[in-house]
């Protein structure tokens, strides 16, 4: 039949089927039909097969490994079936059999898109080139070289004043106090110590004119040059955006109403970002429309390595991006009966009374529960938090205020301050990591090692938001150190002590490969959910901030 069609065998009942096309932006498993799907995919990719010719060995190297979609459909003669993708390309190449075609018209691409690169390519060819040219290099060696040795006679020069400064003080207090000199003779030695140090003002004038006169001959050529530089790089990006909105301009884009609209008109100023409309969901979905065939629901999955950058796990399924999909799919789903996004709701705690571990008139400190959150949400959808119930608890007192928090599927010790100068207080603790905290955690697979520090910095994906990712650029340092405390059944309990407090940290430096390599079972953010996230902060010991007694609490975690 259609390219590209796999029916299901057997076919599933009616009220099997989806009423509404569930929206492609739900954090939450997909649908049945469309997991069914996902799995006898990942099923053949186990079994190490892709294509002819490519094995799925391919997706295990250091590069990653890939986003896969699958698109249960409904065909005109009434089969359900399902359609697969890749986003972006796999193993350099657009096209697979068995695997829908890219949403761009390929006869106008393939006439933009090799000129277009190899004027890119020599473009940037002719930018490296001058970068690295004797011309600049020698120069800017020279430049730092002159600046470095300025600095350091100027640095030389200052301590020399400096010593000089002190000695005149130490003989102005004795001229002053002396009994031996008539008020005339102080007053000429005094104005003695004020020439000398006219005189060494006008020393550090004539280096400062020597060096200027120095840099004089390099710097206007330096900049001369770092300019033309920066002329060829402006060249090459503007020829960059020109191709890219070309290549865009090959993209039409349509929906379930049989409209079509170019990819750059859905993108607030015409500018969709790198890789828009490449993701296996779009491609999808285009497909089938292309085709007459009904969409019914969506699922995407990685698989293989991770991404350099983290935050994906081989097999786990993710919802759409909202960067490149968030104004893509919904234009696309237009004409289809389409389920509103799931509101987050956290789960159902049995009570509303906090365990509180310790207790006075300064701080308290509670064992929060999993799937508490630690402050009310932002857009105050979630009220219920520790801290709303610390409120309720000490009515109009200035506080309590949390010196820190816990992510909601996180349980264990949390430190809140009932004053403001105490929460300034153990704010300083906190900063100045004076707060000993102790994780403990099991992760998926066998960890390598038994101890260990984790090193590598981390922000927010920009694209994909709450999610945390490795940045060797952009990031904020993250350090962890490790422990394995037992290994059972493939898993392994690991103890875990941060020294720096970002978000997410944990979970993140547990699965990254440059981390434990292995995510913290029940982690639905960076490896595969389960009935919960086991990673509990067992332990914290600090100095009161008021008492200056030392505090050691622990609460065992309670899986």
């Amino acid at each position: 039949m259609e390219t590209g069609f796999t029916p299901f065998e057997p076919q599933p009942l009616a009220e099997d089927l989806p009423g509404t096309f569930p929206s492609p932006f739900d954090e939450g498993p997909p649908h049945a039909l469309a997991r069914r799907a996902a799995e006898l995919l990942q099923g053949e990719l186990r079994a190490g097969h892709i294509a002819s010719g490519i094995a799925a060995s391919c997706l295990d190297t250091s590069e990653g490994g890939k986003m896969f979609g699958v698109l249960v459909v409904q065909a005109p003669d009434g089969r359900v079936g399902f359609l697969r993708a890749f986003s972006g390309m796999l193993a350099g190449r657009w096209d697979l059999p068995g695997f829908v075609p890219p949403l761009f018209a390929r006869h106008e691409r393939e006439q933009l898109e090799p000129a277009g690169e190899a004027q890119v390519k020599r473009l940037l060819a002719r930018e490296e080139a001058f970068r690295t040219s004797t011309e600049l290099t020698s120069v800017v060696a020279q430049h730092d070289a002159l600046t470095t040795s300025h600095a350091a006679a100027r640095a030389a020069l200052r301590t020399t004043h400096d010593a000089r400064r002190k000695q005149r003080h130490a003989r102005r207090a004795d001229i002053s106090a002396s009994a031996l000199l008539g008020e005339e003779e102080k007053r000429a030695a005094l104005h003695a110590l004020d020439q000398e140090s006219r005189g060494d003002k006008a020393e550090l004038r004539r280096l400062e004119a020597a060096h200027a006169e120095e840099q004089r001959a390099l710097t206007p050529r330096r900049v001369r040059l770092e300019r033309r530089l920066r002329a060829m790089e402006r060249l090459r990006r503007i020829v960059c955006r020109a191709l890219m909105k070309r290549l865009h301009d090959t993209y039409g884009v349509p929906n379930a109403r049989g409209e079509r609209r170019p990819l750059r008109s859905l993108y607030p100023g015409g500018e969709p970002p790198s890789g828009a409309a490449d993701c296996a969901g779009p491609k999808l979905l285009a497909h089938a429309l292309t085709l007459g065939l009904r969409p019914l629901a969506l699922a995407e999955f990685w698989w293989g390595a991770p991404p350099p950058s983290g935050g994906r796990a081989s097999g786990a399924y993710y919802p759409a991006c909202k960067d490149k999909c968030g104004p893509l799919l919904p234009y696309m789903l237009d004409g289809l009966r389409v389920s509103a996004p799931r509101p987050f709701v956290p789960p159902a705690l049995a009570s509303r009374e906090l365990d509180l571990v310790f207790e006075d008139e300064w701080l308290v400190v509670v064992d929060k529960p999993e799937g508490l959150l630690s402050v009310p949400a932002r857009d105050a959808s979630v009220e219920d938090s520790v801290l709303a119930r610390l409120r309720a608890r000490y009515p109009g007192e200035p506080g309590p205020m949390l010196a820190h928090r816990l992510d909601l599927d996180t349980s264990g010790l949390l430190v809140a301050a009932r004053d403001p100068r105490t929460y300034t207080a153990l704010q300083r603790l906190f900063a100045g990591r004076q707060v000993h905290k102790r994780y403990v955690a099991w992760v998926e697979g066998d960890v390598r090692g038994e101890r260990g520090t984790i090193d590598f910095p981390m922000r927010v994906d920009l694209d994909d938001r709450p999610r945390q990712i490795h940045d060797p650029v952009h990031g904020k340092p993250a350090v962890t150190e490790w422990h394995v405390l037992e290994r059972r059944d493939g898993r392994t309990k690991v103890a875990l002590f941060p020294l720096t407090g970002r978000t997410h940290q944990l979970r993140v430096h547990a699965a990254h490969p440059l981390g434990l390599g292995a995510p913290i079972v029940g982690d639905p953010l960076y490896g595969h959910p389960g009935t919960r996230l086991h990673l509990h902060a067992e332990a914290l010991e600090f100095q009161h901030p008021v008492t200056g007694q030392r505090i050691t609490l622990e609460r065992p975690a309670p899986f």
